[in-house]
């Protein structure tokens, strides 16, 4: 496939976009295929190295940069960086399937920039922001600190929605993966 799609999720953290990729993905009519993106941070645990992220050092990330080999990359936090490798999306293509990302809301308007109509840009918005804090404590994987680092940050990122293809609110999450996989059908071409 020389001319594949590209599918861009974004949302705020705890939003629940990775909740419907990872159902996506299991849909057979939208061949579709994870672009696994490269960070800095030390893997969580049962996070699997080519699975999960391509798991990469301060010093590995800021060479790649450097050498060009990514189609966009951010400094989520100081020293804390994400991006996604262009190989990656060749690769992907090469197998005739069209690409998935799941990336920060930063990194969703850049690939959108980039790829222009090769790709969808879907913002997942939480029903509101008290929901999506609650959804965060329920994690049990923050602290204060990063609880408050997250939502200031989902407070700005929510202001970008308007700069996506499409907004889905996940207030259900079978309605938010039910209307995601008919927008998708309709930009491959599926219908």
């Amino acid at each position: 496939m020389t001319n594949g799609r590209c599918i861009i999720f974004s949302a705020p953290s705890g939003a629940g976009k990775t909740s419907i990729v990872k159902e996506l993905l299991k849909k057979e009519d939208l061949l579709l295929e994870f672009s696994i993106s490269a960070c800095s941070r030390k893997p969580r645990p049962g996070e699997i190295n080519g699975k999960d992220y391509y798991f990469l050092s301060v010093e590995q990330f800021t060479e790649k940069i450097a050498a060009g080999e990514f189609i966009e990359w951010e400094e989520v936090y100081e020293n804390n960086f994400y991006g996604t490798l262009k190989n990656e999306i060749t690769r992907i293509w090469q197998k005739g399937k069209h690409v998935v990302f799941d990336v920060d809301v930063k990194g969703g308007i850049q690939l959108k920039k980039k790829l222009g109509e090769a790709a969808l840009s879907i913002f997942i918005q939480p029903p509101s922001i008290k929901e999506l804090e609650n959804r965060l404590k329920n994690r049990g994987t923050e602290t204060e600190e990063s609880l408050a680092q997250r939502m200031g940050k989902a407070t700005e990122e929510i202001t970008y929605a308007g700069m996506f293809d499409e907004i889905i609110i996940n207030d259900e999450l079978t309605k938010a993966i039910e209307t995601s996989h008919q927008k998708i059908r309709t930009f491959i071409g599926a219908e």
